[in-house]
């Protein structure tokens, strides 16, 4: 829980309070997969808007999400807003921006029969404004719930192990419309409304059941040059995030190319592919737990990477495929899986203790600015592996509408789609392998914290926390 002038608490959540915490990520994650892998390929290959134009736009789009980030991160840490029982810093943008996204998700998942370019860059960022609406403050209100080093692993490890039994449901949905006699256009509407319809009471669940720190006392000052020092200064924040940029990259590009291994590299058919993104993050889900303990034993940061060390071995097979490897391709997926949840829950319990230091350094709360940035660099990452394997397969040859490819076009596929990412990951390991905020360290940093915090005045009662 958290104290009533915005201290984080130490103690443990219980299983209900962190389960209405969490839950709103099912629902968050539903599109998340829909609009990085099969939406790019759906507008460039069946509405026929072309690779490089679809892969334009979504760097455009994503370059103004990023942009945003920060903004909101600012807004929210800084600026409270009237919302019952006294105002408050998340809860009116998450109830805000869930409103914007759901709009923005049913018109550009049920995009009419000639959508055009300004259309898809529209709607994308009408979505991408919403999603990061909600996104940076409920990540934010995350980091607040507990300043215990464990403990946010655990959170982080609910909310995203729930995100991805989210991405579960947005790929069996497709499959369900697929059974039904849907087209692949009549399966993304309705992955729209089963993320609104599941959102719903996950959302009200979240803000009625889930406490908030009051707002501090005073605002703090515009952001300066000063602070801005001061993020520099921060140097596991700065080694953290170069990692998660390159690693986000690294799963970006398989990503936005898995539509396209599947259908020109494997030939397998619409129920393969939505098999194998099952089992992808089945595999996800499953190996939540395993990441958590080896946390324990030998830190965050270093058990993050042991998990991009077993995608890197699982990689290395992908140039060995060929038509027909569907089953072998995946077990890949199960391995990349595996390893994508530790990318999810275990980075963002790293992000929370850089910010005990930074608040330690400069004594402001600013959870929500620096979220911000992780989400902006996390979504710069993604906008350049789009770009970048769109791109690159055009400047290759690569033809989404042609039944067969050329060697070159192909080869080109499988180095982007594989070799790339096998590289960047190597440079993430490298950038975060000696990450400085071990147990002990964050554990010192959370006394002097603590000893640092407002005592309450003699003879006067403990404040409970509001929930509002």
């Amino acid at each position: 829980m958290t104290g009533p002038t915005g201290h984080a608490a130490s103690g443990h959540l219980s299983a209900g309070r962190l389960l209405a915490y969490a839950l709103p990520a099912l629902a968050l994650a539903i599109p998340t997969i829909p609009a990085f892998v099969l939406l790019p390929a759906f507008y460039a290959q069946d509405l026929g808007l072309g690779l490089a134009a679809v892969g334009t736009v979504l760097v455009v789009a994503r370059l103004f999400d990023g942009l945003c980030d920060p903004l909101i991160g600012l807004m929210s840490d800084r600026h409270a807003l009237p919302w019952p029982g006294g105002k408050r810093r998340r809860k009116p943008y998450v109830l805000a921006g869930a409103l914007l996204a759901g709009l923005g998700l049913v018109q550009l998942f049920s995009p009419p029969a000639d959508p055009g370019i300004g259309y898809l860059l529209g709607w994308s960022m009408v979505l991408s404004l919403g999603w990061t609406l909600v996104s940076v403050p409920y990540t934010a209100w995350g980091a607040e719930l507990s300043g215990d080093y464990h403990e946010r692993a655990r959170i982080t490890g609910w909310r995203e192990g729930l995100a991805m039994v989210g991405v579960l449901v947005a790929g069996a949905v497709p499959a369900l419309a697929l059974a039904a006699g849907l087209d692949r256009a009549g399966g993304l509407a309705w992955v729209a409304w089963a993320a609104i319809l599941l959102g719903v009471p996950g959302l009200a669940l979240l803000l009625l059941r889930v406490p908030e720190a009051l707002p501090p006392s005073s605002v703090p000052p515009a952001l300066s040059w000063r602070d801005l020092r001061a993020l520099a200064a921060n140097g596991p924040f700065l080694r953290l995030v170069v990692a998660w940029f390159l690693n986000g990259m690294a799963t970006g590009l398989p990503a936005a190319l898995f539509p396209l291994i599947v259908d020109h590299l494997l030939r397998g058919s619409e129920a393969a592919r939505n098999g194998l993104i099952l089992v992808y993050f089945l595999s996800g889900v499953v190996f939540i737990p395993l990441w958590l303990g080896l946390a324990r034993r030998i830190g965050k940061h270093r058990a993050w990477c042991v998990a991009m060390i077993v995608a890197i071995a699982a990689f290395v097979w992908v140039p060995l495929l060929g038509p027909g490897d569907v089953l072998a391709f995946g077990v890949i997926c199960a391995l990349t899986g595996m390893a994508l949840g530790a990318d999810l829950a275990l980075p963002p319990a790293i992000q929370a203790d850089v910010i005990d230091l930074d608040r330690l350094r400069t004594g402001q709360r600013r959870e929500g600015l620096f979220f911000a940035l992780w989400a902006m660099a996390q979504k710069l990452a993604l906008a350049l592996a789009v770009g970048i394997g769109f791109w690159g397969l055009a400047l290759a040859g690569f033809e989404t509408s042609a039944t067969t490819q050329s060697p070159q076009a192909l080869k080109a596929l499988v180095v982007i789609y594989a070799l790339i990412p096998i590289g960047l990951k190597i440079c993430a390991i490298l950038v975060v392998w000696g990450h400085p905020l071990t147990l002990g360290r964050q554990k010192a940093i959370r006394r002097l914290l603590d000893r640092a915090a407002p005592a309450a005045s003699p003879g006067s009662e403990p404040r409970k926390p509001e929930i509002g």
